[in-house]
């Protein structure tokens, strides 16, 4: 049997490259005040609030992943309920003060619900959220705010990966396949987890190769292409010949290089295959692991325009359609042994036949 690899980081000089390189880049603090922003109510409902307040994550709107399926989401209701919005980007380096200041001149304003997008939004939401007990809001990501007011919105993410691992382990053929992490993080070790489980499934004798290009957010794990494309150079070195990120914006270069060395990527939380940054790509998606994070900000906002706000913990799998797995690419629908074996661990899954651990 051969040894999985053990997760190892970028070296810290790259790191130090890469920081400079993203505050060279300096997406700064920026709010867009979507079409409609001064609607005041939602078409015959009695929504008086102003409308969604949106908080992105690391890597902000345009990361082709994470961000823009909360933006799809924010987008959707939007214009469902013909109310308005502000979508506002992240600071680079920004403390939790900032985001609480962020939350809170949402809040001044009258934006109604105000989610932000990601698990560092934590500590700023229930902090925001208990000064504004009348607004709601709404983390994902995290489970941990438990306030009357907060919906926490959170997903199997390990079910997904499972089915990415499964596919993987079926197009391989090498049997050596590779996972690449943002931020060496217990968020995204559910994401291996599962890759990891999934692959074994089909043979444990697969080598997995594991990365993680950064230990902190704020180093740019989830913000930097040149970091993932230069893990992905490296694990298809090694010999992997598919690599599933969970790296946020740092994934398109995770995918722009396995499309270079003509090796199959799995993309992350939206259908990777259908976003135009990565179009010239595309034919090397081999499929997506999907989180409904757009969802999520959907059903929040009908919540609170239904006048039913949601609160508590929300997640969503496998069996609700949470999370899922993309098989866009007509090459893949091809590959039918890689189908009906993904096909076969999604049943297994939603009948409780398969359990996906996390550490």
């Amino acid at each position: 049997m051969r040894r999985i690899s053990r997760r190892t980081r970028l070296s810290q000089a790259a790191v130090a490259v890469a920081v400079v390189v993203v505050a060279a880049a300096g997406c700064g603090e920026t709010s867009n005040e979507s079409s409609g922003g001064d609607t005041e109510s939602g078409s015959g409902s009695g929504y008086k609030g102003k409308g969604i307040g949106l908080a992105y994550d690391i890597g902000g709107r345009g990361d082709q992943s994470f961000n823009d399926a909360a933006y799809s989401g924010f987008e959707k209701a939007r214009k469902e309920f013909k109310i308005g919005g502000n979508d506002i980007e992240p600071s680079d380096g920004e403390s939790d003060a900032d985001k609480v200041q962020r939350l809170t001149q949402m809040a001044k304003a009258g934006y109604n619900p105000i989610v932000g997008v990601g698990y560092i939004y934590a500590p700023a939401v229930k902090e925001v959220a208990a000064k504004y007990p009348k607004i709601t809001f709404a983390v994902i990501d995290d489970a941990q705010v438990q306030a009357k007011n907060v919906a926490d919105m959170v997903f199997a993410e390990e079910q997904a990966s499972y089915l990415a691992g499964v596919a993987a382990a079926k197009a391989t053929k090498k049997d050596h396949v590779g996972f690449i992490g943002g931020v060496d993080i217990p968020l995204i070790h559910k994401f291996e987890d599962g890759f990891v489980q999934g692959v074994k499934s089909v043979d444990p004798k697969i080598e997995i190769e594991s990365r993680y290009l950064t230990e902190k957010p704020e180093d740019g794990g989830f913000s930097n292409p040149s970091m993932g494309k230069e893990a992905a150079s490296g694990q298809v070195e090694a010999g992997a010949d598919v690599i599933y990120h969970a790296a946020g914006l740092s994934g398109q270069g995770v995918i722009q290089e396995a499309a270079a060395q003509k090796v199959w990527a799995i993309g992350v939380d939206s259908d990777q295959y259908k976003q135009k940054a990565l179009a010239a790509s595309k034919d090397w998606i081999l499929g997506s692991a999907l989180k409904d994070v757009g969802g999520a900000v959907y059903e929040v906002t009908k919540s609170v325009v239904d006048g039913k706000p949601l609160s508590g913990e929300h997640r969503g799998d496998l069996k609700s359609g949470g999370v899922g797995f993309a098989d866009s690419n007509p090459k893949y629908k091809e590959m039918t042994d890689v189908v009906e074996a993904v096909n076969k661990a999604k049943e297994d899954i939603v009948s409780g036949t398969v359990t996906v651990k996390t550490d």
